[in-house]
């Protein structure tokens, strides 16, 4: 009988399937496990279930002989050190496009919470504030017929323009190239990233993180956006600095922040949590209940395929197979 080790629990049904046919170890407690803890629950693993925030170092990989997949729930892997993992001829797979959806959703959310203050305005009449009508009470920005932003055009970006056309907005992105794709589904339109900063209303970051994104928003583009502008992040936090987005937020250069994500997640850059133009979600971009179930499913499905000698779909290190029998394949 196989063995996994899952880093959280997962919603649905799908863990008890595969400990119906697996032996399954699964880490109950509500945080992330420490290093040693995850080399604790996989070493004698076949096959080990992350989550994104899971770092899956080569130490770490190095230190489970026995594994033969990694199975991230998410759609992003850099929190595993895929050329280990290859190295040591394990498979790494991922959850691409079932989250695009409600991560463009949630884009949303934070575009008209941090236009119209919303979270503000909640706080403002819990604490009991509330006494009347007031035409300058809690002032925000427009949303239709603005010029909105894409960094990131990929699925969740091309979701969220698509989102714009109910806005009458506007939209404009920047990528590392065009996508002519996502052009002709929303009406978007390439512009180069000196462009994106001054012309955008409200800019969304969806984009992945790589050295071209690592740090791509700070100070020097803060200082280019509108005055009033708002910048969301779904992306990945590395891609804005922090510190200098609450300098920016604070000094009225910039006029709000809406982020799910963050540089140094879980921590978050103290100034931010003071700032009343800034939005801060606890990293919940995919939280709906029906993706979330989704995830954990094609998960446990490339777990299956892995462990009965398959090839799991969404494998991202097709390297690994180098090497192998054509039947194995």
């Amino acid at each position: 009988m196989s063995r996994v080790f899952v880093t959280a629990k997962l919603p649905g049904d799908s863990v008890e399937r595969l400990s119906s046919e697996h032996d399954v170890t699964v880490f109950e407690q509500d945080r992330q496990p420490t290093d040693d803890e995850l080399i604790a629950g996989a070493r004698d693993c076949d096959a080990l279930i992350t989550m994104v925030t899971d770092r899956v170092t080569g130490e770490i990989i190095g230190a489970c002989p026995a594994l033969r997949i990694i199975s991230n729930c998410g759609v992003g892997y850099e929190n595993i050190d895929v050329e280990a993992a290859t190295r040591r001829g394990v498979l790494v797979t991922n959850t691409p496009g079932v989250l695009t959806e409600a991560t463009a959703d949630l884009a949303w959310s934070l575009i008209l919470s941090a236009a119209r203050r919303v979270v503000e305005a909640d706080r403002f009449t819990r604490e009991g504030r509330f006494t009347g009508w007031s035409p300058t009470l809690l002032l925000g920005v427009n949303v239709y017929g603005k010029t909105l932003g894409i960094f990131g055009m990929g699925r969740i970006g091309t979701a969220v323009a698509k989102r714009a056309k109910g806005f009458g907005m506007s939209v404009i992105y920047h990528n590392r190239n065009p996508n002519p794709d996502g052009e002709a589904e929303t009406g978007a339109r390439y512009v180069e990233f000196e462009a994106l900063l001054r012309e955008s209303d409200f800019l969304v970051v969806t984009a992945p993180l790589n050295e071209g994104t690592r740090g791509r928003f700070g100070a020097p583009e803060f200082s280019t956006m509108k005055a009033d502008a708002v910048i969301v992040n779904v992306g990945r936090g590395q891609i804005i600095r922090e510190r200098e987005l609450a300098r920016a937020l604070k000094s009225g250069r910039i006029g709000g922040a809406g982020l799910d994500v963050f540089e140094r997640e879980p921590e978050i850059e103290g100034a931010l949590l003071e700032l009343p133009n800034a939005v801060l979600l606890p990293h919940i971009g995919s939280a709906s209940r029906e993706t979330r179930q989704i995830m954990a499913e094609m998960s446990i499905e490339s777990i299956e395929a892995a462990l009965r000698g398959a090839i799991p779909d969404n494998l991202v290190n097709p390297a690994v197979l180098e090497g192998r029998p054509s039947g194995d394949r």
